[in-house]
């Protein structure tokens, strides 16, 4: 196996510069692309690229990119690679697939020509016979990805979404995924010295999310990685990885974050997810409407999810709550605000203008993030 390897992040739609951000602050050079973000590293990359990466989706190993307009290149190309660096002999190794825009639009004879060539090319690198090949040992599930003709082969290095951050115990109907609440909070200006505030907290993902950052906790550290059980990286980088993360956790931070929400059940789910987390300390719930929050300490930020009015009979509800939510804010001067809705009437509803808007999808859904930017605490002379 080669020392420096291609790792690709993917992202959701509107998140990739903040997922170039996180890997260049890890140490990388990054490409930004639709959807996801290049760089190269060790294999000691993939570990912390796993642990630490917030508002990425998943870490895949880039194997491989070229041009291919028919089946036949497919097949020989794909098998000109050197799949044996990175599949051991009795691995287990799915095919998933994609096409867009591309003349092999046939996903699943894609990824059967994908699986045929990859299986030629490891029977001749084990010297083995033509009925050969059994997977049973660690899973290394490849992706066969073409875009305007252009094939990337990639190998899944995370297993379960990055989003699974292995805690969750409960959720509510439409839960957010952690990655967006991870990118929310990073779009704030929240420093960990200000009071975090998240109104409609749910399943209490945003204040989690806030918490982790909060005190520089990686945030796959209590999940485990289908890449764990590959031996060419070894269980010792593994463990070097969630040293680190744990040398750099500030468990000292101390931390004023309060999740709110009108449903006694969600406060529920909430707490005991914190708890799971090992966040109950950290985070404070209670049952509470938008339109009677005040706020104690001069300077914070609020960050909030609200129900977006999209079911039918909800709208003129949410609306309503939108202009509560807009009254009990409208004193808030020297407090940044920051909603995320894709009702198209928000800022009328709020009856404020935002300072700043950013387009963001949760799941397919087009979004706003509404930003209301406090004034600024005066500097110390």
């Amino acid at each position: 196996m080669e020392q420096q390897i291609t790792l690709i992040a993917t992202s959701a739609m509107g998140l990739e510069a903040l997922v170039a951000k996180e890997v260049r602050d890890l140490g990388y050079e990054a490409e930004v692309d639709n959807g996801k973000v290049t760089y190269s590293g060790d294999l000691k990359a993939i570990c912390r690229s796993n642990l630490w990466l917030r508002t990425a989706d998943r870490i895949k190993i880039k194997v491989g990119e070229f041009k291919a307009e028919t089946f036949d290149e497919l097949f020989e190309k794909t098998k000109a690679l050197n799949w044996g660096d990175y599949i051991p002999e009795l691995a287990e190794f799915p095919v998933t697939g994609k096409s867009v825009k591309s003349k092999l639009f046939s996903v699943p004879d894609c990824q059967s020509i994908v699986k045929k060539a990859v299986v030629e090319k490891l029977k001749k690198h084990y010297k083995k016979q033509t009925d050969w090949y059994t997977e049973e040992g660690p899973v290394y599930k490849i992706e066969v990805a073409l875009l305007k003709d252009v094939c990337t082969l990639t190998i899944d290095a995370s297993g379960a979404g990055l989003h699974k951050r292995g805690f969750r115990v409960a959720q509510g109907e439409a839960p957010l995924k952690e990655t967006l609440a991870a990118a929310l909070v990073k779009l704030t200006n929240w420093t960990p010295d200000k009071p975090f505030v998240d109104p409609f907290c749910g399943s209490g993902t945003i204040p989690m999310e806030a918490a982790l950052l909060g005190q520089n906790i990686a945030p796959g550290f209590n999940r485990q990685f289908v890449s764990e059980d590959w031996e060419w990286i070894g269980k010792s980088l593994w463990n070097e990885a969630r040293m680190e993360a744990e040398d750099l956790a500030k468990y000292d931070q101390p931390l004023d974050i309060k999740g709110f929400d009108i449903d006694h059940r969600m406060v529920e789910i909430a707490s005991n997810n914190a708890e799971e987390a090992g966040l109950g300390d950290i985070i404070s719930y209670k049952q509470m409407q938008v339109r009677d929050f005040t706020a104690k300490s001069q300077y914070g930020v609020i960050v909030g999810n609200p129900p977006y009015g999209e079911r039918l009979g909800e709208k003129k509800e949410v609306e309503q709550m939108y202009r509560e939510m807009g009254q009990a804010f409208a004193g808030l001067d020297t407090w940044s605000v920051y909603i995320l809705t894709s009702h198209p009437d928000f800022e009328k509803l709020y009856g404020k203008q935002a300072t700043k808007k950013r387009k963001l999808f949760n799941g397919f859904l087009k979004t706003d993030y509404y930003q209301y930017w406090g004034k600024r605490p005066p500097k110390n002379s």
